[in-house]
This record gives structure tokens, sequence and C-alpha cells, in this order.
């Protein structure tokens, strides 16, 4: 009972539908009463119509007594619906049973008309009523059979209530339903957004109650949209700012190195240009995880992702050599994505660079592509410690770094890797490469494989030299 009211109180859908279904069934019950007793009064009087009829009819034909037999009983009469005609006797004189066609006992005093009467237990309607050669006459029936009859007909007017009812109750259901789902459909609709989709809801389609609320969500998104573009554009305008100066230091610090100085200063110096390098670094991976939350642009061509690798490893094979690390594209499949080429770019690029980060020297980094099910799997696999299943989730926080690895980083790799692939409606999935012993990182980028407008210009690769192809 409980839940039942916590439900009543917290669904309107729920309140109108069985607000609706209790006022339809107390005015069922109130019509059908007043329909019940209307029908068996009706159904009285039709049959007291029916004693003044036949009274009529005896009156105005004079019959004899030849024509009643048994006292008065008309022959091959139904005895359950039987309607009694006979002289009016003095009831003392009259000998027999009644239920065996004997005259009913009544006294010589009744008044003509219809009244009920009490005869040997059993209730009569009786209709009294002299002729004008002065003779007296009644016509009767048992009310038992008259009140029968008339609940019977009572009932069968109830019957089409009773049915029509409990289908005018489903009727109503399901149209509260109905009316409910644009709201049901709307709440998908924006639960299903992802963080960026910030666009207006259409609310044309929507019931003239439900648009001020929409309205409302609309001009919320507006300020969230533009609190999120502030928030991106102070990100990418101080990383800017931030360029300039640490570009003039790193140069100061390249010609300060040219002058003679102590061993201990150029090894500060060395130190102090690895910071530098650092956070440029970081300014540059602020301004990509900037652009990687704005407004996603149409691509206009589709792209290989073997080109793509080939473009990422030509950047950043001097890091992998300089770790000895064995590098390249497995297999020779390629797919055609419709994604932007610099989006694209940006996954691969801090994949792999995570990948060489966290490889120990001597170690494996691979790279392939696949399609699954409509879908182009990027897989990039490395020979390092991997990611603990505790920590896939927390990793993608920006500047988030996993406990107990000495790698330098900012931790912002795999927030424009997550950024980037919310953006395009891909999928990241992180898992070991190396199952068995639990080690070694898989990641995996499940990109739709989208077919291209027709008319689009199809992007043809440029062949480029690729310094390790395979492995």
């Amino acid at each position: 009972m409980d839940g039942f009211k916590k439900r009543l109180n917290e669904s309107i859908q729920f309140k109108l539908s069985f607000s609706l279904l209790l006022a339809i069934l107390v005015i069922a019950v109130m019509a059908g009463v007043f329909s019940f007793a209307s029908a068996f009064d009706e159904a009285h009087e039709l049959q007291d119509d029916m004693l003044r009829q036949v009274s009529v009819l005896f009156d105005r034909q004079l019959l004899p007594l030849a024509h009643l037999a048994d006292g008065g009983r008309v022959r091959d009469s139904d005895e359950e619906s039987r309607v009694i005609v006979q002289y009016l006797k003095d009831g003392l004189k009259v000998v027999g049973n009644v239920d065996a066609g004997a005259p009913l006992p009544l006294p010589m005093t009744l008044p003509d008309g219809l009244q009920t009467l009490k005869v040997n237990g059993e209730s009569f309607r009786v209709l009294v009523k002299t002729m004008a050669s002065g003779e007296r006459f009644i016509v009767a029936q048992e009310t038992g059979i008259r009140n029968e009859t008339a609940r019977d007909s009572a009932l069968r007017t109830l019957m089409p209530l009773l049915i029509l009812v409990p289908i005018l109750l489903l009727i109503v259901a399901d149209l509260v339903r109905k009316m409910f789902r644009p709201i049901a459909s709307l709440s998908a609709e924006i639960d299903q957004r992802a963080e960026q989709e910030l666009h207006p809801v259409e609310e044309s389609h929507l019931p003239a109650e439900v648009r001020p609320f929409v309205v409302a969500i609309n001009r919320l998104l507006a300020r969230v949209d533009q609190s999120m573009e502030t928030q991106r554009r102070f990100v990418a305008d101080a990383a800017h700012e931030l360029r300039s100066p640490l570009t003039a230091l790193s140069l100061q610090a390249e010609r300060l190195a040219e002058a003679d100085m102590s061993d201990l200063a150029r090894e500060r110096l060395v130190t102090l240009r690895r910071g530098i390098e650092r956070g440029r670094k970081l300014l540059d991976q602020l301004l990509t995880l900037a652009k990687a939350h704005a407004t996603p642009e149409q691509p206009k061509s589709s792209v290989s992702v073997r080109h793509i690798y080939r473009h990422v490893l030509e950047d950043i094979l001097p890091l992998a050599e300089a770790k000895h690390i064995d590098i390249g594209i497995e297999g020779e499949q390629d797919a055609q994505l419709w994604v932007n080429e610099l989006d694209l770019m940006a996954v691969v690029k801090n994949l792999v660079d995570n990948a060489i980060r966290y490889t120990p020297e001597g170690g494996r980094v691979d790279l392939s592509v696949t399609t699954e099910g409509g879908r182009a799997v990027l897989r990039i696999q490395d020979s390092g410690p991997g990611i603990q299943v505790a920590e896939r989730e927390r990793v993608f926080a920006p500047f988030y770094r996993t406990l107990g690895n000495d790698q330098v980083g900012s931790g912002l790799g795999l927030s424009i890797v997550k950024a980037v692939t919310d953006r395009i409606s891909a999928e990241i999935q992180l898992g070991f490469s190396d199952g068995v012993r639990h080690c070694g990182l898989c990641v995996c980028v499940l990109v739709p494989v989208a077919k291209p407008v027709q008319g689009a210009p199809q992007k043809t690769e440029n062949q480029r030299p690729l310094p390790q192809d395979a492995n």
C-alpha cells in the first residue's frame, strides 16, 4: 500500500490514469444503479399496463364463463408467467388450493383498481374491475414472477454498460500513456546525448503544456554551452599566451648552452631545458584538449587509417629509437573512415606516445587495424606494465597519472583521446596485451565506418616512406 501511495504521488501519468479510471468507475456504478432502478420500475409499469389491457379486453368482449376454466384460469397458460382472470367471489366460499387451479379467495369488498394483496402467504398484483352488467372480475399475477421478469429486463439494460466500461477503462489508460509518450521520447533524447551535444531541443512536436519546460531546458543548455565555450577559450588563450614566453625561455636556454660554464651549471641548465620542454608539451596538450572539446567539424573526405599510422610513426619515431623500441604496423588491412583527419591523428599520436613512454627499453609497440561489425578497430599494443582494471576508468580524467610510475608526463594524453573519441562517436577499450601475465596495454578504438556522402571527394593517400612498416 505504501508503494502504491508513493507511486501515486511521484507519477503524474499514474495519478491521472488512476483518477480518470476511478471517476469512470464511480460514474458507471451510479449510472448502472439508476438504469437498473429505472428499467425495473418501467418493467413493472408495463406489467400493470398488461393487466389493464387484459381487463379491458374482457370488459369489451363480455366474455362469458365458458371461456374460462377452473374458476377463471385460462387453459394451457404458463404456470410461471400466467395471468389469472376470474370473477370476484366471496373468499369464504372458495374451496381448493390456488396452485392447483382454485380461484383466488378474495373478499367481495375490494375496491376497483390496482393493488398488491397477500393471498395464502403469496403476494399478488391484482386489478379489480366492475363491468357494465354489475359483475366484478379480477386480473391478477404473482409478484414474484413480475419481479423476476422486471429484474431480467433491468439486467439486460445493464449488459452494454458492463461490457463497454472495461473497454473504456483500457482505452483511457492507453490514451493517457500515448499522451505522455512525447515526454518519454524527450527524456530518452536528452539522456542519449553526448557531453558536447548542447544544441536546443526541438519543441514544435511537443504538447503546449510541455513547451515552457523545454524552453527552460534550452535556455539552460545555452548557458551551459556558453560557460563551456568560455572555459575552452580561456584554456586556449592561456596556452597561447604562455607559449611565447616559454619559446623565448627555450631560445635563451639554447643560447646559454653555447656559453662557457662549469659542469654543475651545465647540469642545472639541462634540467632547466627539460622543464621548459615539459611546459611546452603541456601547453600543446592543453590546446589539443581545448580543440577536442570544441564543436566538431564535418569531415569533407574519408581518411585512411594506415595513412594516419605512417604520419604518426614518422613524427614519433625518434622517441622509439631513443629507447630501442621495436615499433611498426602489423598486417596489410586498411580502413577508410569518414572522420576528421586531425581528430584521428590526435587519438593515434597520444596513444602511441603513451605506449612509447611506458614501454621499457628494448620493448615492442604494434599498430594494427581490422574491421568488425561495421566498425574499424584501431589497436595499439605495447609490452609495458599495462593499466590495472581498477584504474581504467580514472585514467581518462585530466591530469590523472597512475601511481608508482616515474615517467614524465602531464596526464592529459588519455583525456584528449577520450574527448576526441566521444566527439566522433567512437568507443575506446582498454585491456592487457598479454592476458596470461596481465601485463602490457592493449588499446582498441572502435570507430564507425560511415558511408561517404554521394558526390563527396575522396582523398587519396599520400604514399610516403615508412621507416618501419612492419616489425
